[in-house]
């Protein structure tokens, strides 16, 4: 890749990308700068990567620049790096909360706004991706070329990001609670160990994943293949059908009716003046 890339913000999505991105080789060193607020932080591997003394500096040097903040610290730092932005610049928010609307306030460019999953530190995320209406197909390519690196790349629209973000970034932890109330429960009916327990069931949930996606089989096809009529596994599916469906509903009014909150507070944020 040809583009300067810079990342602000050494939490742990800043730190993530850097390494993906140094250990893919997609960026080199020399072309691949970090800023932090505490510099001391992002000291620890200097030779794959160009440390910056500020984001100011990092901006003069950037053609596309991942913003890994928390809502409340976004504003400050757009209004910060501004007026030092390279011409046709691309700015990637790491945060759904922010609208292109706000971010658009403080600059207007191309932005684009980027959900990874925790599965990328195994090369396994579900990014999610929505641009604004400046971005080109070349600005796309380049994303994506990117965020490859860390698994697949879908383009949702800025509208869907929420419910997208609940269906692929915190997934895995609505995943594994769930899974984990399962051997919780397990385990008051059964004196096998607890740790051979969550063995046997995560082993069994990833080879059927594995299953779905090699065979293109749905949720339904498994269910029937394995609950024989009048048979066991057919009794306990039919308990889940029931009673979880209640359960999975409240679960995304809840979170989906916080993310409004969190987006109402981080629009509240953008149109505080300083």
């Amino acid at each position: 890749m040809d583009k300067n890339v810079g990342i602000i913000g050494y939490g742990s999505m800043g730190k993530m990308l850097l390494n993906k991105f140094s250990q893919a080789k997609i960026v080199e060193s020399q072309a691949l700068f970090v800023a932090n607020r505490t510099v001391s932080k992002i000291e620890e591997a200097n030779d794959r990567y160009t440390i910056c003394k500020n984001n100011i500096e990092l901006a003069k040097n950037s053609d596309i620049i991942f913003i890994c903040l928390r809502p409340i610290d976004i504003k400050p730092v757009l209004e910060e790096i501004a007026p030092y932005l390279r011409k046709d610049c691309l700015l990637v928010s790491l945060n759904g909360s922010v609208s292109f609307a706000n971010l658009e306030k403080i600059t207007k460019c191309k932005f684009a706004k980027v959900i990874p999953s925790v599965t990328a530190e195994i090369n396994q995320s579900q990014t999610l991706i929505s641009y604004n209406d400046l971005i080109t197909e070349e600005d796309k390519n380049l994303l994506n070329e990117l965020l490859s690196t860390i698994g697949n790349v879908i383009e949702l629209p800025e509208n869907e990001l929420g419910m997208g973000s609940e269906l692929v970034s915190c997934m895995p932890g609505f995943i594994a609670s769930m899974f984990d109330v399962v051997c919780q429960s397990a385990k008051k009916h059964t004196s096998i160990p607890d740790d051979q327990i969550e063995e046997m069931v995560l082993d069994t949930m990833c080879a059927t994943g594995q299953l779905m996606l090699e065979n293109n089989m749905s949720f339904e096809d498994v269910v029937s293949r394995v609950a024989t009529k009048g048979g066991i596994t057919e009794v306990g599916s039919q308990v889940i059908y029931e009673g979880f469906p209640k359960t999975a509903d409240e679960m995304f009014e809840k979170t989906l009716e916080k993310r409004r909150q969190t987006a109402d507070a981080a629009t509240k944020s953008f149109n505080e003046k300083d």
